[in-house]
């Protein structure tokens, strides 16, 4: 049985199928916009169909601008020789605002899965591989997430990268800053005792 009326249940059917938004999100978000002003709401909508209209992948590392080239591979003041490869957009985000990197990225858009059907075809590994071929790249750091799809990946990069002669690095990972080592799962110690540091 329906509570609500068509046009509505369909919105909280779009807004359930973003990722991170469970049923009651996506209900106390259609009922937002259905508190909106007339021009609140088309302001919105008009923000949505301006982003995907005018919204495209950078032409060198894919990130996301308005632009054919992105602010940061057209800027004169970036590390040319290092490329920071990162599975999604935000992972730049992320890493800028660390404001300790200061090299080019690469969007992969993705991760290799196997069990989602995604393969190295399906992400920008072949667009990395011209970038490493063409230009003079001489560290290429691996930041995918360090889950199973995100190590699967970088291992698999790695690879393909060795005829280059170019480093690979891969982030470290180890015990938060804050946390107790009570806490810490076992793969996080064993890597943070991997990825150690001389003080």
């Amino acid at each position: 049985m329906a509570y609500f009326p068509a046009s509505l249940e369909n919105l909280i059917d779009r807004f359930a199928s973003l990722p991170g938004i469970g049923r009651k999100s996506a209900q106390r978000l259609a009922f937002h916009i259905l508190s909106l002003s007339d021009d609140e709401a088309e302001s919105f909508a008009e923000s949505i169909r301006k982003a995907k209209k005018e919204v495209k992948r950078c032409k060198i590392c894919r990130n996301y601008t308005d632009q054919d080239v992105c602010q940061i591979c057209s800027s004169d003041r970036r590390d040319r020789s290092k490329i920071c490869v990162v599975s999604d957009p935000k992972d730049v985000l992320s890493l800028e605002r660390a404001r300790e990197y200061n090299g080019l990225y690469h969007v992969l858009h993705g991760v290799i899965s196997p069990m989602n059907h995604i393969g190295p075809d399906d992400i920008g590994v072949k667009e990395l591989l011209i970038r490493a071929a063409e230009n003079d790249v001489q560290e290429i750091i691996m930041a995918t997430n360090p889950d199973t799809e995100g190590e699967a990946t970088a291992m698999y990069i790695s690879r393909l990268l060795k005829p280059f002669d170019i480093k690979v690095t891969r982030l470290a990972y180890g015990i938060p800053v804050g946390s107790n080592l009570e806490f810490a799962d076992d793969a996080t110690l064993t890597r943070a005792l991997e990825g150690r540091t001389e003080i």
